[in-house]
C-alpha cells in the first residue's frame, strides 16, 4: 500500500467551505480512480494547516493518477484560499485500528528524518515500542506509519476519539516519541495536533 499527502496552508476562515468541496466533489472523484482505497483530511482550524491523504493499492496506481488529481488539488487550494500544496509520496508501513474513527476524533502527527537505510528498523520500533504503549492510552483509536525509504523520512499518526483524549495523551506520548526516536536514530522534525475532518481510508490492517 502507498499514500500521497498534500499539505497546504489555508485561510482558517475558509476551512468549512473547503471541507464541503472536498467531501462533495474531490472525495468521490479520487475514490473513483483505479487503485484508490480512500482519503482522509486533517485540519488545524487555528492555523489553517490542512493535510489530505489518499491511499493506493500499489505504487504504480499512485503514480498513474498523479496528473489526474492535480486539478482536484487545485480546486481544493482555491476554495481554501491556500498556496501551492507540498506533495509527498509514501509507503504504508504500519496500520492498526482499535475501532472506527468517531466524529470529533483528533490526531497527533509526528514527522521524523534519519538514515535512509533505517526504514525497516524504524518500522520495527514503531510496532514493538510505540504501538503496545499507545494502545493502552485513554481514547486510543488508531495508529499508522508512513515511510519514504529514499529520503529517510517517516510520519507517524496516532488518532484519539476526542480532543480531550488527545490532550490527555501529551505527556505519555512525549516519552514514547523520545524513546522511539532515540532507538531508531531519527530526528523529530515536527509534531502537530489536528482534527480528523474526513476519515475514509480503507487501508487493511498492517501491524
Amino acid at each position: 500500500m502507498y499514500a500521497r499527502t498534500s499539505s497546504m496552508q489555508a485561510d482558517p476562515a475558509r476551512i468549512d467551505d473547503g471541507l464541503a468541496v472536498i467531501r462533495d466533489e474531490v472525495l468521490p472523484a479520487v475514490t473513483g480512480m483505479d487503485g484508490c482505497v480512500g482519503m482522509s483530511v486533517l485540519v488545524d482550524r487555528g492555523s489553517g494547516r490542512c493535510i489530505a491523504t489518499t491511499a493506493w493499492q500499489s505504487e504504480d496506481a499512485m503514480a498513474a493518477t498523479a496528473e489526474a488529481v492535480r486539478p482536484l488539488r487545485s480546486q481544493a487550494e482555491e476554495v481554501l484560499a491556500a498556496g501551492a500544496s507540498e506533495v509527498d509520496t509514501w509507503e504504508v508501513a504500519v496500520v492498526h485500528r482499535d475501532h472506527a474513527t468517531p466524529s470529533g476524533a483528533c490526531a497527533r502527527i509526528t514527522w521524523l528524518s534519519g538514515d535512509p537505510g533505517s526504514a525497516d528498523r524504524a518500522t520495527d520500533i514503531f510496532k514493538m515500542v510505540v504501538l503496545p504503549r499507545v494502545r493502552e492510552l485513554f481514547g486510543f483509536c488508531s495508529a499508522s506509519l508512513l515511510i519514504n525509504r529514499a529520503a529517510g523520512r517517516a510520519v507517524g499518526t496516532i488518532t484519539y476519539d476526542s480532543r480531550a483524549a488527545l490532550e490527555a495523551s501529551r505527556g505519555p506520548t512525549g516519552s514514547i516519541r523520545d524513546r522511539a526516536a532515540a532507538e531508531s536514530g531519527a530526528m523529530v522534525d515536527d509534531v502537530a495536533e489536528m482534527e480528523v475532518a474526513l476519515a475514509h481510508l480503507h487501508v487493511p490492517e498492517m501491524a
